[in-house]
């Protein structure tokens, strides 16, 4: 192994245990980390640029601040209420709001969506005398289940998207067959069964509440706009616009970007500038922007130097040089490692693994992205510290004085989980593997 190989290596696992070790520093520890790189030599000036995806970050960005506004119309609110006013009983409420949820996060992030429907969840609660608990934790893994049904869905699907030049389209129809967005609903259905069997003696009555009111229908319009534009451009080819650097790779970030702009413009001009822009630049996270960008560097060093390759080879070993068991280990071994740990910065490391993993097989390495992604993205919900909507819920519900929840939370999630990872590998492996 060459020095700088071994260098490059050492810094990335050092990243890695630091991030795990201290997450709420986590990116001050990629940024510097990124900045040894390009400082040691691990990785040329002039290639930083072209090591970080903008096209992600546009994308995360802009959808950060329409939800914002989104949120800010209590839109979110009246949905829940009228499918509350619809339901018999608690045990119904439950099954509908984590199935609003999960619909909600599959075009908006899974925090921001936690932060919409689990207020509502406690409201009601409270207006019935019973603990919020296994609705709130109903709603926060239904959330992160659907992160993976579109391209918008969460920060690992825009990852993928950007990584495998994947477009809005691809996530619900990829080479003529059904997606992942139908694959997640498959499995939704599936681990929805299972809620039912847990929350079967929920019978409590329901009774009509009265229903929020929303002034302002022009964030919903926004963001149903940027869905449609952003399939639209999967279907049609965009050409190149001079200034808009890289148009055709990068145009899904400039349509949520564009649309960010329009609301802002548009807010602006209802409810006064300084107003919309505190708004948006509240609920823009700019800590996850800042550490995706030192990731896209520190990825891009250990794959100047090699570090890819080994750990590629590593995996090899251990999943064999059978398509079927490489697929089983990265499904299975990303559903345990994202129980414990931040499953963005792992995806972004592990995309050009499996991609080298695939070249090294010689086959198609949309299987193996796809049973990442979903392996990532749903094992976070295995425990209440695996994805950042569970710890944002649980946050909610410490605040509201319930403790001790991680052995109710692992009860309804484990099996929720299971029953969604399985049925997604099962289909995933029929689908794309066979």
């Amino acid at each position: 192994m060459e020095k700088t190989t071994l260098i490059a290596l050492v810094l990335f696992i050092i990243n890695y245990v630091l991030m795990i070790a201290i997450p709420k520093k986590r990116v001050y520890v990629v940024m510097t980390t990124a900045i040894l790189m390009v400082i040691l030599g691990l990785l040329p000036v002039k290639n930083v640029l072209e090591e970080i995806d903008f096209n992600v970050i546009m994308m995360i960005a802009g959808t950060m601040g329409i939800v914002a506004l989104f949120i800010q119309s209590k839109m979110p609110e009246l949905l829940s209420d009228i499918i509350i006013d619809k339901m018999p009983n608690l045990k119904w409420v439950i099954l509908a709001l984590s199935l609003f949820a999960g619909f909600i996060s599959a075009f908006v992030d899974n925090v921001a969506t936690v932060l919409m429907i689990v207020p509502v969840a406690i409201e009601v609660s409270k207006k019935l005398n019973v603990s919020p608990v296994k609705m709130v934790i109903a709603i926060s893994v239904a959330s992160n289940l659907q992160g993976a049904a579109t391209l918008v869905g969460d920060t690992t699907s825009i990852l993928l998207g950007g990584y495998a030049d994947m477009n809005f389209m691809d996530f619900i129809f990829y080479n003529g067959k059904m997606g992942l967005f139908f694959i997640v609903q498959i499995s939704m259905i599936v681990a929805t069964g299972v809620l039912y069997y847990i929350f079967r003696k929920d019978n409590e009555k329901v009774t009509s509440q009265e229903k929020t009111v929303v002034r302002d229908y022009f964030p919903t319009f926004l963001l149903v706009g940027v869905i449609v534009l952003l399939i639209i451009a999967s279907l049609v080819n965009i050409p190149e616009i001079k200034f808009l650097p890289d148009t055709e790779r990068n145009i899904s970030g400039y349509i949520c970007m564009g649309m960010l702009l329009l609301g802002f413009i548009v807010q602006g001009f209802r409810f006064g500038f300084p107003n919309a822009a505190r708004v948006i630049w509240k609920d823009i996270d700019f800590n996850t922007l800042a550490l995706l960008t030192g990731l896209f560097v520190v990825i891009g060093g250990i794959k100047a130097q090699g570090v890819i390759d080994i750990i590629s080879n590593l995996f090899l070993k251990v999943g064999s040089s059978s398509v079927f068991a490489m697929y089983t280990f990265i499904t299975f071994i990303s559903v345990i490692f994202s129980a414990f740990i931040d499953n963005i910065p792992y995806v972004a490391t592990m995309l050009p693994v499996v991609t080298l993993i695939a070249s090294k097989l010689q086959v198609d390495p949309t299987v193996l992205y796809f049973g990442l992604l979903s392996g990532a993205t749903l094992g976070g919900n295995l425990t209440p510290i695996g994805a950042s909507a569970n710890i944002t819920s649980m946050g909610i519900l410490y605040r509201e004085g319930y403790e001790d929840l991680n052995k109710t939370f692992m009860k309804i999630s484990v099996p929720y989980t299971l029953s969604a990872v399985f049925t997604g590998y099962i289909l995933i492996w029929l689908i794309f593997g066979m």
